[in-house]
């Protein structure tokens, strides 16, 4: 099993792609998420996340067959 990481809009471009696999480990935060596929690079300022699609804090726990998903927050007009 593993957990999906997706990048969206600008942060694509941070982080030089728009998804990968982390293999299933023992219950991470989603910040602990970021710092283990991103190391060195810090969190872009005003970043949103989402594990399976609801909205989350970055502290909320993410398990084994989650999909994590990283964007810049949406402006409109």
């Amino acid at each position: 099993m593993s957990i999906k990481v997706r990048y969206f809009a600008s942060l694509k471009e941070i982080v030089g792609r728009s998804e990968e696999e982390l293999d299933g480990q023992n219950a991470l935060t989603v910040s602990e998420i970021w710092q283990k596929v991103n190391a060195g690079k810090p969190l872009p300022d005003n970043v949103l996340a989402a594990v399976n699609m609801d909205y989350v804090e970055f502290d909320h726990s993410v398990k084994d067959g989650d999909e994590v998903a990283f964007f810049p927050p949406v402006t409109g007009g």
